[in-house]
Parts: C-alpha cells; sequence; structure tokens
C-alpha cells in the first residue's frame, strides 16, 4: 500500500517551488508571460515530470508560454540539478493547466444558476 507522502510526492513539491522561482527570476524568454505553477506530478520511476502550467492569456499566449517553457527546459532542470537534494532530477515536460478555466467557468454558470433561481422566485411572489 502507497504511503501518502511518497518520495515522488515531495520531490514534486519541492520541484514546483523551486520552479516558481526559476521561472519568475531566471528565464528571459519574451514569450513567456505570465505564468503560474499549479502542480508538478513526478513518476514513480523519478524519471518523469509532468509541469502544470496556467495562463491567464489567450489561447495564442498560453501556446506560446508553453513553447518557451519547452525552450528552456533543459536550462532549467540543470538549475535544479543545483537546487534538489536528489541524485536525478526528472525530465520536465510541460503542460497546459485547465483547472483555472474550469473553475472559472463553473463559478460562472453557478452564478447565473443562482441569477436565474432568485429571478424566479420574484416573479412568482
Amino acid at each position: 500500500m502507497p504511503r501518502d507522502f511518497s518520495r515522488a510526492s515531495r520531490l514534486g513539491d519541492q520541484i514546483q517551488r523551486e520552479l516558481a522561482n526559476l521561472v519568475r527570476n531566471e528565464v528571459r524568454d519574451p514569450g513567456l508571460g505570465l505564468v503560474t505553477i499549479t502542480a508538478v506530478d513526478v513518476s514513480r520511476d523519478l524519471s518523469h515530470a509532468k509541469v502544470y502550467v496556467s495562463s491567464l492569456q489567450g489561447e495564442d499566449g498560453q501556446a506560446e508560454s508553453l513553447r518557451a517553457l519547452g525552450r528552456a527546459a533543459g536550462f532549467l532542470r540543470s538549475k535544479l540539478a543545483h537546487l534538489l537534494k536528489s541524485r536525478t532530477v526528472p525530465e520536465l515536460h510541460f503542460v497546459h493547466d485547465e483547472s483555472v478555466e474550469r473553475g472559472v467557468r463553473l463559478s460562472r454558470l453557478i452564478d447565473e444558476a443562482v441569477e436565474s433561481d432568485h429571478a424566479n422566485d420574484r416573479d412568482s411572489d
């Protein structure tokens, strides 16, 4: 039975913190834009890390940010090698995280449903 705090999970949390600092302070790619590292999933063998990235730009901006992060992946991995207390550093794979947009969309739907419910209550009075 796997433990709640596996090595992969702890390493993912540490990579997320370090990558957030590195992206903000070290990466100088103009195509990057404003991005947030929302989560990092590290494979059980610690060889690959899926880095979830959120951006409030349009679809073109998101795609450009992912391309910029892909170009900087080797640089970021080498910087992580100096910062992590791990023998190996996982290969970084950047993926767009849609959870923020999904949350905004669901919140908007809930607000519309509540407003519609209030309007129906007012009409029935």
